[in-house]
């Protein structure tokens, strides 16, 4: 028995070593490798239109960013984007002396890798001047390096007779605006020219509520972007949240589409779970993501009442007797409420810039 045992031991060493002996040069530990997973974010469409999500605001190494254009891509498509525009400062390029091209390059590094994980890539770029009138970005161009001009008007026009979608960047950022944040008249002047469609009320871990109401009172599109310049992964946190993001209500999934949304406003800003828009649009999320369901069981004179939130946004409701819930994502959970009517904010749909959306429910 004890040969037996001595045997089969030789032997087992003998094919542990044999194996090894195959794979001594190159042994494959794939499993080691992170695979690259896309990040479905689950959202309604609404009034007839297509829900897309967008991210116009970002930077690599043509300007004063750490990465290449094509990485902008692996992110967006990982993070669960539709579509993207990289915004290189125009003015501003640091790392000029290694890295050539022109305003147009990061565009054209791009579009391959766009073009193979189905992102919408958009030429754009930005004029960064002084306060007044800041930062302004231009989107949709055929030529960005015509926006390289030393007066910002003539750089404006440029991107107008391209039919540029122009919005204006961080308007609360204070570098340039370190005490209150204003429309001031030269943003007014260019408004009334036809030069700025857009105003960001998110930017990167920023929120603006004034930009908010200036962009309502004005009728312009209501966007939030990261204005990376770093990778994203290393900045947010992405498994518990995601970066700043503009929701685009376009006819279809392409770049004219998102182009004709945005000059007609079709937009919603979303950011650390805060939707702030035109009321039209967040009570239409709300509405076709929420539904109210009367279990018939009543306690202690309230109804208990199945609520459901069908999409990706959470939403945090308040009633007027100041009793608070948070609807969780694609989850469901049981409410006790009154009979008849109930009316409630919902505190992270922003309808002004201290203002919520307000709903009634009646059962």
């Amino acid at each position: 028995m004890k040969r037996i045992f001595i045997t089969v031991g030789v032997l087992m060493a003998i094919t542990t070593i044999h194996c090894f002996s195959q794979n001594l040069s190159n042994t494959q530990l794939e499993h080691m490798r992170l695979q690259s997973q896309r990040k479905e974010i689950n959202l309604p469409d609404i009034l007839g239109y297509k829900t897309l999500k967008g991210d116009f605001h970002m930077h690599t190494v043509f300007s004063d960013g750490i990465v290449w254009p094509t990485l902008r891509v692996d992110e967006a498509w990982q993070e669960g984007l539709d579509a993207i525009a990289i915004t290189e400062h125009i003015e501003h390029r640091p790392h000029r002396e290694f890295v050539k091209g022109d305003h147009n390059s990061p565009y054209d590094i791009a579009l391959p890798r766009a073009r193979q994980l189905d992102i919408i890539l958009i030429r754009s770029g930005e004029i960064t001047r002084s306060m007044p009138p800041g930062h302004l970005i231009a989107m949709f161009l055929d030529d960005v390096n015509a926006l390289e001009t030393p007066d910002v008007n003539d750089a404006l026009q440029a991107a107008a007779d391209q039919g540029a979608f122009i919005f204006w960047c961080h308007p609360g950022w204070k570098a340039q605006q370190p005490d209150t944040a204003l429309w001031m008249p030269e943003h007014q002047e260019l408004f009334d020219k036809g030069l700025i469609h857009g105003i960001e009320v998110f930017n990167e871990k920023e929120w603006y509520p004034i930009a908010l109401d200036w962009g309502l009172e004005k009728d312009l599109a209501i966007l939030g972007f990261s204005d990376i310049h770093i990778v994203t992964s290393h900045y947010y946190d992405l498994t518990n949240g995601h970066r700043p993001m503009s929701l685009i209500f376009a006819q279809q999934r392409s770049e004219e589409a998102i182009k004709e949304a945005m000059f007609e406003g079709r937009t919603v800003a979303w950011f650390d779970n805060k939707l702030a828009g035109k009321e039209e649009y967040l009570r239409a999320i709300f509405d076709a993501s929420v539904t109210f369901i009367d279990t018939g069981i009543e306690r202690r004179d309230r109804k208990q009442v199945k609520v459901r939130n069908h999409y990706a946004i959470p939403f945090f409701i308040t009633d007027s007797e100041g009793n608070s819930v948070v609807l969780p994502p694609e989850r469901e959970i049981v409410v006790p409420m009154k009979s008849g009517t109930t009316s409630f904010e919902v505190t992270n749909l922003f309808i002004k810039g201290t203002e919520h959306l307000k709903v009634e429910i009646s059962l």
